[in-house]
């Protein structure tokens, strides 16, 4: 019974750490692609890939928040040295920007083409892309941080 309660406490704190990461990754999201294209006219639409350096630069701030939560509230420490268990965390986040990434590319481009009105705020095409890619993505986020990294 304990173990079931403990199981289910890092699940929800994986969700929670998960939330305040995404936040973190859709607010930096909001604002770089909101003013690199002022700064990077490509930007928007760099040979077909829509706001590349904007989805990099928030994926990893995300990434970085996501790391000191989870090794701070969510997971326990694994058989892994400090350094190896980072090195493997970046290797398995950088595996996870290619595929959200390639997610908000596939729902930018063709699923989501109309704002979604939420009475209190308009979500864009590409916020709506980018909150789904994360959504499909945090999915094997956690089984593979749970097994690999942090298997103590």
């Amino acid at each position: 019974m304990r173990a079931l309660l403990l199981r289910h406490k890092q699940v929800l704190l994986f969700i929670i750490a998960g939330g305040l990461s995404a936040i973190v990754e859709i607010g930096s999201f909001k604002v770089f692609s909101t003013y690199l294209p002022q700064i990077i006219s490509q930007e928007q639409n760099f040979h077909g890939i829509h706001y590349p350096l904007s989805n990099i630069l928030s994926t990893s701030c995300g990434i970085l928040f996501n790391y000191f939560l989870s090794i701070w509230f969510v997971f326990e420490r694994g058989k892994h040295s400090k350094r190896k268990e980072f090195a493997y965390f970046m290797v398995v986040s950088f595996i996870s920007t290619i595929l959200s990434l390639s997610f908000f590319q596939i729902f930018y481009s063709f699923i989501f083409k109309d704002n979604i009105d939420l009475i209190f705020y308009t979500l864009s095409p590409e916020m709506i892309s980018k909150i789904a890619a994360i959504l499909l993505v945090s999915i094997l986020n956690y089984s593979v941080k749970k097994k690999v990294i942090f298997n103590g």
